[in-house]
């Protein structure tokens, strides 16, 4: 019995599980604002308004006191267009579906797959919630303990929270808590696959990436900087430090703490103990005294509807950075899936080309052409996705430092 040829359609639906199963972290993210771009070639622009919950105040006594709306924005851009090309032949249309994708596929679409895990791992630049000890390799259940600790402080949601590691922190993790009070099927995954696997103190999921990113912090000096201003306005985004090291750099993804400045959970709006960490944005070079102005996200006052820390960052007050200078850490990402959001556009179906398709699933759009090279005699064929991601709630993520 002749052999039916496969489909683009086809195809391209296989591609497109296969790039989902091979997505680490991109794949317990949020992707629910996905379908404002579902429209032939993003024709609504590349860029996407994303509302974050309003704030209020909560106030004492009968008497009503109205208050303005606090509701706040982000953006999303999506203006990433990652591809992977391949060639396939007629005759390879002949395979099996599944022989098709084991052959052709699988191999090049989980490297698209990791690059653009790779891309998602960025957040962390974005992310001021630390944990861990810079440069030591984690490998107890108190930092996923602490990191949860820090979910809970900024009021993040129970469910659903992942943690993503890379492998060193994965076997450092596996081989430290492998005797801790777990399931006997957890520890039976456990000990299969080597992986820490789901349902873990109270994560619905640990799992190891070979994505995340190293950091190499700024040449600034750790510690013996202060600041040399205090921040006076609400919604301030800039705070002036001095003595950190003269011509010294901060990278922006640097973490830092100021003295007698604490974190507030977001809802009562009480210090959680401890000192908020902030992250810079933008890099900076320091002048000869080691002085600069450092750009972080806006600061607002326990009195503010917005709080993020007990009291506005005052004068001359110590300044301390996580990390040794100069050096390289590992960036593992502990977040609730709201924290981060991650979306796809539709690319233009070209005419007049050899196949030609365009599939969604999940919230993720993929494209697939193939076109004959009459140069060359070859038949290449491309695979494309066009997305963005956007940290849309930091302090519902936290970096656990290796």
């Amino acid at each position: 019995m002749a052999n039916s040829l496969l489909t683009i359609d086809m195809i391209t639906r296989k591609a497109l599980e296969i790039l989902e199963n091979n997505l680490v972290l991109t794949r317990n993210v949020n992707r629910q604002y996905d379908d404002s771009f579902a429209v032939e070639g993003a024709k609504i622009g590349s860029t996407l308004r994303i509302r974050l919950p309003d704030r209020a105040l909560v106030t004492d006594g009968a008497a009503l006191q109205v208050q303005s709306d606090n509701e706040q924005f982000t953006t999303l851009t999506v203006a990433s267009q990652k591809h992977i090309g391949v060639n396939f032949t007629s005759a390879e249309l002949t395979l099996q579906l599944d022989d098709f994708a084991e052959r052709v596929l699988k191999p090049r679409i989980s490297q698209l797959a990791a690059s653009i895990d790779a891309d998602v791992a960025n957040s962390f630049r974005y992310i001021g919630n630390s944990v861990g000890t810079p440069g030591t390799t984690p490998g107890t259940s108190l930092v996923l303990l602490q990191a949860q600790q820090k979910l809970n402080e900024n009021a993040a949601v129970m469910s659903p929270r992942y943690a993503t590691v890379n492998p060193a922190a994965n076997a450092g993790l596996v081989e430290g808590m492998k005797g801790l009070f777990n399931p006997t099927d957890t520890i039976s995954r456990q000990f299969k696959n080597g992986m820490m696997g789901m349902g873990v103190l109270g994560f619905d999921e640990i799992n190891m990436s070979q994505s995340i990113k190293q950091f190499t912090t700024g040449s600034r000096n750790a510690t013996g900087g202060s600041t040399s201003a205090a921040v006076s306005s609400e919604g301030a985004t800039t705070i002036a430090i001095t003595g950190a090291g003269a011509n010294a750099t901060v990278k922006a993804g640097d973490v830092f703490t100021v003295a007698d400045c604490f974190a507030v959970n977001p809802q009562t709006r009480e210090s959680t103990g401890s000192l908020f960490q902030f992250v810079v944005t933008v890099d900076v070079t320091l002048g000869s005294s080691g002085e600069g102005n450092l750009t972080v996200a806006p600061i607002y006052s326990a009195s503010n509807a917005l709080a993020t820390v007990n009291s506005l960052p005052g004068n001359s007050k110590a300044v301390v950075f996580v990390g040794a200078a100069s050096s390289q850490y590992p960036q593992n990402l502990v977040y609730h899936k709201d924290a981060i959001t991650f979306a796809t556009a539709d690319l233009m179906m070209p005419q007049g080309v050899d196949m030609a398709s365009r599939q969604v699933h999940n919230g993720i759009s993929m494209r697939i052409v193939r076109q004959y090279d009459i140069n060359n005699d070859r038949m290449p064929c491309r695979i494309d996705v066009l997305y963005g991601y956007s940290v849309i709630r930091p302090q519902m993520a936290v970096r656990l430092w290796g």
